[in-house]
């Protein structure tokens, strides 16, 4: 397992920024059960060694393709699903040695936002229920309090009052997540993992949501994780980026190193398929072969080598180290070991024939 150094913030996060939440050598494992015994035959590497951190009001954006992990990177912070081994740091504690009452307390300082907004809401309840709900049970405020309280928080989402009493079935995609991002603000945590919050939403609504958050995130001081696979929108919204393939970190950096720079062939790949906003300019597109590995059984060595067009003898023998390679900017590639000056370009040029 490859030594993971501690990252320091990026070109546009000043240093002396306080880390409000760090995450180390986080693994997740599902077991695989089968027999008439429902014994374990295998486990689902879902999340296998990750190493990040996170600084006070600011948004680090994850990407990478379906099935790489990431939401479960999300729940595995919030402990909706305990972590096979790792550590969560939250505001200087260890989630992960806390007892059910401390994690209790803790829970209203970290939020999530589902991706789902229709799944995410309980048919059953008034939206305004549904959003006093953490009020009750983490305060101590009467019913009046935590009334007011649902609708200061419909407002500041765009909606009224009177939708306090109507349930979910009534409000439109767009609407439920606003409810959705009501419901996670009511306890006013400091930290919310938005777990995919505008996929399922048309393009002109996804634009009013990530504003709204933008909003609420200057307003409230809110620190986000980010979880997304549209790569516009982590541009827009985020202000650093990591990429992960299977399970594992591929690389990290500010935004604007890894949007201009991108040096890990898999990231490169992924910033090939952004579309170009002008009919005049076409861009190179490098297409991967291949399928991505199950991550029951996920490659040895690099696991992308398997689709990696640059892979060579090394990068299916040794996992390459996740370092920084100048500039706070993290990757692991084999190939960026090989001490070429200027091995980002040189990528970029091989991967475009």
């Amino acid at each position: 397992m490859a030594d993971k150094p501690r990252m320091n913030g990026s070109s546009n996060v000043k240093e002396d920024r306080r880390v409000l939440l760090e995450v180390k050598n986080l693994v997740k494992y599902f077991p695989v059960r089968s027999g008439m015994f429902q014994r374990v035959t295998n486990w689902v590497k879902a999340v296998d060694d990750i190493s990040f951190h996170i600084y006070e009001g600011e948004t680090l954006g994850l990407v990478g393709e379906s099935g790489c992990g990431k939401t479960t990177v999300g729940r595995t912070i919030l402990h909706l699903v305990p972590a096979t081994s790792g550590s969560v740091i939250f505001n200087d504690q260890d989630l992960s040695d806390l007892s059910a009452s401390q994690l209790k307390e803790i829970r209203r300082d970290i939020q999530i936002i589902f991706q789902d907004p229709y799944s995410s809401l309980d048919p059953r309840m008034p939206v305004g229920e549904s959003i006093s709900e953490g009020l009750r049970i983490h305060t101590d405020k009467t019913a009046q309090e935590r009334y007011d309280v649902v609708v200061e928080m419909l407002s500041r989402v765009g909606l009224r009052a009177d939708h306090a009493r109507r349930y979910p079935h009534e409000f439109s995609g767009g609407q439920r997540q606003r409810i959705g991002i009501a419901r996670a603000l009511s306890l006013r945590p400091k930290f919310i993992v938005c777990d995919e919050p505008v996929s399922a939403l048309d393009v002109s609504i996804q634009a009013q949501v990530l504003n709204i958050l933008r909003e609420l995130q200057q307003d409230f001081g809110l620190t986000y994780l980010f979880i997304a696979h549209n790569l516009s929108v982590v541009e827009h919204f985020s202000d650093r980026v990591g990429v992960m393939y299977l399970g594992k970190m591929a690389e990290l950096a500010s935004r604007d190193a890894l949007y201009e720079n991108p040096l890990h062939p898999y990231t490169q790949a992924l910033m090939s398929a952004i579309p170009v906003p002008d009919p005049t300019m076409t861009r190179q597109r490098i297409i991967l072969e291949g399928d991505v590995p199950s991550p029951l059984n996920p490659p040895t060595g690099c696991r992308f080598h398997t689709r990696c067009p640059l892979a060579f003898d090394k990068c299916g023998q040794e996992e390459p180290p996740f370092k920084d390679y100048g500039r706070e900017h993290y990757a692991a590639c084999w190939l960026l070991e090989t001490g070429e000056e200027g091995a980002s370009k040189l990528t970029r040029e091989r991967l475009a024939r």
